[in-house]
C-alpha cells in the first residue's frame, strides 16, 4: 500500500474523472458514434451530441458504481489501489452522488433521442452492475454477461437513428460481443496475478493455460466470421464492399495470428500484444464500416 500513500494530491474534478474512467468511457462512446455515422440518412449534429453526452454519462456512471461496489477489492490490487475510493480521494457518499446524477442525466439525455436508446442504455447498466460485477468473484462466466453491456454501444448509434432493434443492430451487437472475449481474456491473462489478489475469477479455466488460450482463439474466429457478414446479403441496410471485406479479414487474421501465438507460447508478452491488437482491430473495423458508407 506504499504506492497509495505516496500519490500526489488530486483535485476533486480529477478524482471524479478517475472514478468514471473518462478515457475508457470516451472510447466506448466512439463505438456509438461509429454506428450513428453508419446508420444516418440525414445528419443531425443535435442527435449525435446527445448520443455522445448521454452515452458518456451512462458509461461513466456504470464505471463509477463498479468502483463503489469493488472498492475493498480494489484496495488489494496494485493496479487499482490508487483509485479515488481506496485512497480516500472521494468518500463513498460523494461517489454515489456523482454516479446517481450522471445516471439520471445520461438516461434522460438518451431518452430525448428516443425511448429505445434510453432503454438499451438502462439495460446495459443493469446487466453490468447487477449481474457482471457481482459474478466476477464467483465465476468466469461473468465475462459472458459483461460482454452484453460491452456490446450495446456499437448498436446504440443505429438505434438512435432508427428507434428500433433490427438485423443491423443485431449484427453490430454480435461483432462487439464476440470481440469482448479475446480482448477481456488478454487483459485477464496480463493482470491474472492482480485479479487473484482481488479475488476475481476472470480467465475461463482460472489459469493461464491451453484451455484459456484455445477459447481466446475460438472466439476470435467467431468475431472474424461475424465481422464479415455485412458483405453478404444477410444484414439488411448494413453492408460493406469487397475492399472493406479484404481489410476486415486482413486485420482479423492478424488478430487471430496473435491469439495463436498466445496459445503457442502462453506468456504475458504475447497476451499484451493480443490486448493491443484487439483494441486496434475494433477501432479499425469501425472506421472501415464508416468509410465504406461514404466511399462506396
Amino acid at each position: 500500500m506504499s504506492d497509495t500513500l505516496n500519490i500526489k494530491p488530486r483535485s476533486l474534478f480529477s478524482e471524479i474523472l478517475i472514478l468514471i474512467k473518462h478515457r475508457l468511457s470516451l472510447s466506448v462512446v466512439f463505438s456509438s458514434v461509429a454506428s450513428y455515422l453508419i446508420a444516418f440518412e440525414v445528419f443531425s449534429f443535435y442527435t449525435l451530441a446527445l448520443l455522445i453526452l448521454g452515452g458518456f454519462f451512462v458509461v461513466g456512471a456504470s464505471n463509477g458504481f463498479n468502483q463503489i461496489i469493488e472498492r475493498n477489492r480494489d484496495a488489494l490490487m496494485p493496479r487499482t489501489q490508487n483509485r479515488p475510493l481506496p485512497t480516500g480521494g472521494l468518500s463513498v457518499n460523494q461517489a454515489i452522488l456523482v454516479c446517481v446524477i450522471l445516471s439520471f442525466l445520461g438516461l434522460f439525455i438518451l431518452y430525448i433521442i428516443n425511448f429505445r436508446t434510453a432503454f438499451f442504455g438502462l439495460v446495459s447498466m443493469i446487466i453490468y452492475l447487477a449481474i457482471y460485477t457481482p459474478l466476477k468473484p464467483i465465476t468466469p462466466l461473468s465475462v459472458f454477461f459483461g460482454a452484453i453491456p460491452g456490446a450495446i454501444p456499437f448498436m446504440l448509434g443505429w438505434v438512435a437513428v432508427t428507434n428500433k432493434f433490427s438485423i443491423e443492430t443485431g449484427i453490430l451487437f454480435m461483432i462487439q460481443f464476440f470481440w469482448q472475449f479475446p480482448h477481456f481474456w488478454a487483459i485477464g491473462w496480463v493482470s491474472h496475478d492482480d485479479y487473484l489478489k482481488g479475488g476475481f475469477k476472470m480467465l475461463p479455466s482460472g489459469k493461464r493455460d491451453n484451455s484459456t488460450a484455445f477459447q481466446i482463439v475460438f472466439y476470435t474466429i467467431w468475431m472474424i466470421l461475424v465481422s464479415t457478414l455485412p458483405y453478404f446479403s444477410f444484414t439488411g441496410e448494413l453492408s460493406i464492399g469487397l475492399y472493406s471485406l479484404i481489410l476486415i479479414l486482413a486485420s482479423g487474421l492478424f488478430m487471430l495470428f496473435q491469439a495463436i501465438r498466445l496459445m503457442k507460447y502462453k506468456d504475458k508478452q504475447n497476451a499484451i500484444k493480443l490486448m493491443y491488437t484487439s483494441i486496434f482491430y475494433l477501432s479499425f473495423i469501425q472506421i472501415i464500416f464508416v468509410a465504406d458508407k461514404f466511399l462506396s
